[in-house]
């Protein structure tokens, strides 16, 4: 009998008879430097409105013995424990065992390839702690929890609570910590492992990071950075919110194997991956930067205040989202973090809010299941866009004020959103029904374009618009580059919204300027005509980042052939004086060149990139960025050979120059063996198989995917950078027998938990060796698999689709 997903009227019932006093759970680690066991007793402490009446606890670990108030349970085989007979007031004791910690959910035992030490991680969002120990695992059933770990001797324990009183075993280290304030269970965690500390006292707060020893001197190179945006971010939301973070503790813990970032209470849980092995580019630093103040963030958005249901992951995630960036740009040095986003993931939420996975930002979720299959780019980017358009239409002060008002009235409870409109609507003085309807719970991408009539102008949009503020700037020549000389402001409620304000017969004339919302734009046909030369010339990285954005949905939406999409960005890339938004149009012109362009014009698209970081590696500055792009771009062994020389005894470098070197038919094996030997990475074994990856050859093919798709041996963080390797223009007959291995993976692709699922349906598909026929087949394939499988390959089927079209229009 398989797991069940719990359903939302099974949350409902189970929220309107239960309270949660509290949880005590009792874990044990010792088998795990020599085992994969957890085990665990979780003793839970709760009362029922109606005695008598009957429910159920989550647990999908093995259960060795279960108790409800000394009576003897049996569990049901389907990750649930029945609860017959409850009591006004209940004590319930699970002892349970989660013996699968390499591939299973929840909990993750990795080995250090370099030293052999044990770490293991927790993570539990959105419903995976049942497989850890018992509980009722659903966001509205809050209590505070206590936990007790007993790990080896030699190891440190982190969890949510303040420092926790240790003592010594006859053979381990025993932990007890403080209790936490009341917290959804997907909010809790304990990681372990013989961790490099590093503590800093800052403004009041007792800030600590970990990672594994190996790692001890990455660590010790970026910890400043850290605490500083640690500090920063924790000052800016303290005041943002009115409310400053409660606990004084506040942990960063970096794990091998975990995928991305994960916001339990006090205690984040990092990607080691995040730590980077050579110096971080200028955009690596920034997407550092605002991962931290997502995470913090969600302090207040979903640990202090959390959705009552799945429905609103977005008061979650979006706000997290949104907040990060307002917070880079207000608190850090980080101030072209809306640039960035925009250039970044907002162009890949433009695509999906166009394909076939579009969804309302709110909308109903049925089970678990589903809620697990919109952590997605609807939900994250798109979100912080409606949310930064948000605050531009009640304004920043009234926008600040509901939140402080929200955040009073519901910390350590549940909300809807109903909740937080309610307290914005309050402090901006209008109604927010019609904005909440449009934008939250209506799916698709509002599209304006410019109209001129004379010396009059008329911001024209496809269709009724969502009320919104809209922004256009108008431009004039100053020499090569071009200056604004007005920018106009217009509230849109209807089709056409007349411009006013703005200099006559402006040479360009630029819609949705400084990116107030999330919409597409199109030209009027005087700027139109100009558009694709002038990007570059326009005076800020938002501006620019705007006019390539109206580039890049020609591109995917067949307006715009690769060619013409691959000068505009390059030549954006080559101008930009932003540092950091720089790496992400080198990525998006060399992605035109790869992906999108037909393979007549991949050649000459390249080398035009190339050519182009040969220019910007002259720079010191953007050197390292340069030479990354030029590797990903270099022709042919002379440019191989140049770049080496440019490199010298950067490792980093001269691996990507190995799998570009791989990809062209060279002989790498001597070289990857010698630079294996001498990276201290204790990961670099994923570089050179990542170079295997590349190499047209059908044994290193088999090789890679047996180990990256079949066994699962990468780490989840690494599997977007060797499946890249695999999937290599020009080896369509190579690649061809993996279009089907792909499809026949699709039923086990939601094994081992959300992120793993998301990560290997999307980062596997096949870009190449394929067809339309073939993407209709896929998405046929998955219409019985996981909703997570389902809509990550939607999404990326869609993306493929549009580049064979790219490809077969251009040619």
């Amino acid at each position: 009998m398989g797991t069940r997903s719990l359903t939302r009227t099974e949350a409902e019932r189970r929220a309107a008879l239960l309270t949660v006093e509290r949880y005590d759970v009792d874990i044990d680690l010792t088998a795990l430097p020599d085992g994969p066991e957890v085990r665990c007793v979780s003793t839970v402490t709760f009362t029922c409105r109606e005695p008598g009446a009957e429910t159920f606890v989550d647990c999908a670990a093995d259960v060795l013995s279960a108790t409800l108030n000394g009576a003897a349970l049996t569990p049901a085989g389907d990750g649930r424990i029945r609860l017959p007979g409850l009591a006004a007031h209940n004590v319930l004791r699970v002892e349970s065992v989660q013996a699968d910690t390499a591939t299973g959910e929840g909990v993750h035992r990795a080995v250090d390839p370099a030293d052999g030490e044990v770490y293991v991680w927790m993570s539990f969002e959105p419903d995976e702690a049942r497989f850890v120990w018992a509980c009722f695992d659903q966001p509205d059933l809050k209590a505070p929890h206590a936990f007790t770990v007993t790990a080896p001797p030699t190891w440190t324990v982190t969890s949510n609570s303040a420092a926790a009183r240790v003592e010594e075993l006859a053979a381990a280290r025993r932990w007890t910590f403080a209790d936490t304030p009341p917290l959804s269970v997907y909010n809790t965690v304990v990681n372990a492992g013989p961790f490099q500390e590093i503590r800093c006292q800052a403004d009041g707060h007792d800030l600590g990071l970990y990672a594994r020893r190996s790692l001890a001197e990455v660590l010790d190179r970026d910890a400043e950075e850290i605490f500083t945006l640690t500090r920063q971010g924790l000052a800016f939301y303290g005041e943002a919110f009115a409310m400053p973070f409660p606990q004084r503790k506040y942990d960063q813990v970096f794990m091998p194997e975990f995928g991305g970032a994960m916001e339990n209470y006090g205690c984040v849980t990092w990607s080691d991956a995040f730590l980077r092995r050579a110096e971080p580019t200028p955009a690596e630093r920034e997407l550092f930067a605002k991962v931290l103040l997502h995470e913090m963030a969600h302090m207040w958005f979903g640990n202090i205040v959390t959705m009552r249901w799945w429905d609103d992951l977005w008061l979650n995630e979006a706000f997290a989202e949104f907040a990060c960036h307002w917070a880079a740009e207000r608190a850090s040095r980080y101030t072209d973090a809306w640039a960035g986003h925009l250039v970044g993931d907002k162009l890949k939420a433009y695509l999906a809010d166009q394909g076939p996975v579009s969804h309302p930002i709110h909308q109903p979720i049925h089970d678990v299941a589903q809620a697990a299959s919109i952590f997605d780019n609807i939900t994250y980017p798109k979100g912080a866009s409606v949310l930064q358009q948000l605050m531009t239409y009640v304004g920043e002060e009234s926008f600040t004020a509901g939140m402080a008002a929200y955040f009073a009235r519901h910390a350590w409870g549940n909300t809807t959103l109903q909740d937080l409109i309610e307290a914005l609507a309050k402090a901006g003085g209008r109604d927010l029904d019609a904005w909440r309807t449009a934008w939250l719970a209506t799916a698709g991408t509002d599209r304006f374009r410019l109209e001129r009539d004379g010396e009059s102008v008329t911001l024209v949009a496809a269709g009724t618009p969502r009320p919104q503020v809209v922004a256009v700037g108008a431009y004039a020549r100053d020499g090569e580059d071009l200056e604004r000389t007005a920018l106009v402001r217009v509230e849109v409620t209807q089709p056409r919204t007349p411009i006013t304000g703005l200099p006559p017969a402006a040479e360009f004339l630029l819609a949705n300027d400084d990116d107030l919302t999330f919409a597409t734009t199109r030209p009027d046909p005087a700027s139109g005509d100009a558009l694709l030369g002038t990007a570059a010339r326009l005076p800020s990285a938002i501006s620019r980042g705007v006019a390539a954005a109206t580039v890049w949905d020609m591109l995917t939406n067949g307006e715009a052939t690769a060619a013409e999409a691959g000068r505009c960005l390059t030549a954006v890339l080559t101008a930009e004086t932003s540092d950091a938004v720089i790496e992400p149009y080198l990525t998006l012109a060399a992605d035109i060149a790869e992906l999108w362009a037909p393979p007549a014009e991949r050649a000459a698209l390249t080398a035009q990139v190339a050519a182009a970081c040969r220019r910007l590696a002259e720079d010191p500055g953007r050197r390292q960025v340069a030479l990354r792009g030029l590797a990903r771009t270099a022709a042919d062994a002379d440019d191989l050979a140049w770049l080496r020389t440019q490199a010298g005894d950067d490792v980093d470098l001269l691996w990507r120059a190995l799998v570009r070197e791989a990809e062209l038919g060279g002989q790498v094996a001597s070289g990857s063996a010698a630079l294996l030997e001498r990276d201290p990475d204790p990961d670099a074994w994923v570089r050179a198989l990542t170079v295997r990856a590349a190499l047209p050859d059908p044994a290193a093919k088999a090789e890679v995917w047996q180990r990256l798709a079949v066994d699962r041996a990468v780490p989840v963080s690494s599997v977007g950078q060797v499946a890249t390797a695999f999937w290599r223009p020009a080896q369509d007959e190579l690649l061809a027998p993996y279009t089907q291995r792909y499809l026949d993976l699709l039923p086990r692709l939601h094994q081992g938990g959300m992120i793993p699922a998301m990560v290997f349906t999307s980062r596997l598909f096949p870009p190449y060796a394929i067809d339309a026929a073939y993407i209709d087949k896929a998405q046929q394939a998955v219409h019985d698999a996981a909703p997570v499988v389902r809509n990550m390959l939607l999404e990326r089927s869609d993306a493929v689709a549009r580049m064979l079209r790219a490809r077969a229009a251009a040619s």
